[in-house]
């Protein structure tokens, strides 16, 4: 029997379920344990809760040992403290003072919103920040103002640029989020990599081998290994110069404009356990309720019955809804083995 496109997976034996609130304060309790402020660890743990539940295995508590060993090394800051600059009428900037985004999208997120909703259009410039979470959470808190959002994150070097020889780019994601009438916003994340570097990290774990056309070896050579792609190899862009062009954008918007580093920008070779990239952030938030976007919630809507009258069944977002949906009645599922060692790191005997 097939499963549906937008049904949520079904945890088994290995998989138990607890409460996003309970998930959340026990992630808090890990952060804070591990050299985060209070502030900081609030935020991490609500988007590696939230990431989890919507069943995102590669960005949720999967993250968290990468956090960690970050944090442990001194290449992030767990106690920064974002500065928000008022720059223009329709710009915002923060310097995230090499912390993690999250905390700084969340001190200038009320200042974005009434810019936007004034001028019809403004943008949030971060720099000086570490993003190692998914985009789309983001972006859909946006959309349920009544607004499109836009984010643009770039990382560390792993992509090899269309015709190139070596990693350039980060997988380098872009988000978008739209409201709709009577409906969940549409909401899509995509890296402009052939695979999301996350995914790589747990086919390798699992031991699967990847699609052709993912990635390269070391040598530069088609693999299809996942552990020969992140022992010294790369990744290939999506859709080959299509996808590397919109990575090269991606690169301007979230480094060149907002002052933070280029993905091939940074050295942690003196940070042995370093994980995440220092690099930027571009949002971009639109009022569609100015001019003649005041319907834009009818005519989304409008588009999704059509699609679906073309024959596409799942919209963007459907799936991440499908599950959210069943981890808000029964629980957030995590893994058995996964959830002892969280309670063990946040000092839970």
């Amino acid at each position: 029997m097939n499963t549906p496109p937008n049904a949520p997976n079904t945890p088994d034996s290995s998989h138990t379920r607890i409460p996003l609130a309970q998930l959340e304060a026990l992630l808090a309790q890990v952060f804070e344990r591990h050299g985060t402020s209070a502030q900081v660890a609030a935020a991490l743990a609500q988007n590696c809760a939230l990431a989890q539940r919507d069943g995102a295995d590669s960005h949720g508590v999967f993250r968290i040992p990468g956090y960690l060993s970050t944090l442990a090394s001194g290449w992030v800051n767990g106690h920064a403290v974002p500065q928000v600059e008022d720059v223009a009428p329709g710009y915002v900037a923060v310097d995230a003072g090499n912390g993690f985004a999250q905390p700084a999208l969340d001190a200038a997120r009320s200042l974005l919103l009434e810019k936007a909703r004034r001028n019809g259009i403004a943008l949030l410039a971060i720099r000086n920040s570490h993003h190692f979470a998914a985009l789309w959470l983001d972006v859909e808190p946006l959309a349920r103002e009544g607004l499109v959002a836009l984010a643009f994150v770039n990382s560390m070097a792993c992509v090899v640029p269309s015709g190139g020889h070596r990693a350039l780019f980060g997988t380098n994601p872009i988000a978008f989020a739209a409201p709709r009438a009577g409906g969940e916003p549409l909401v899509f994340d995509l890296a402009t990599s052939a695979i999301a570097h996350g995914d790589v990290q747990i086919a390798a774990r699992a031991g699967h081998t990847l699609p052709e056309g993912y990635g390269v070896d070391r040598h530069g050579q088609p693999t299809c290994d996942p552990a020969a792609i992140l022992d010294g190899g790369a990744l290939l862009p999506f859709g080959g110069y299509k996808g590397s062009a919109l990575s090269m954008m991606v690169e301007l918007l979230a480094a060149a404009l907002t002052g933070g580093n280029f993905s091939f920008d940074f050295d942690w070779s003196q940070h042995p356990g370093a994980k995440t990239p220092w690099t930027g952030e571009l949002l971009i938030a639109i009022d569609p309720a100015k001019g003649a976007g005041h319907n834009f919630a009818q005519r989304s809507e409008a588009l999704v019955q059509a699609m679906r009258g073309a024959g596409q069944a799942r919209q963007p977002g459907d799936r991440r809804y499908a599950e959210r949906a069943l981890a808000d009645q029964l629980g957030v599922a995590v893994g058995v083995q996964e959830l002892a060692s969280l309670r063990a790191l946040a000092g839970i005997v």
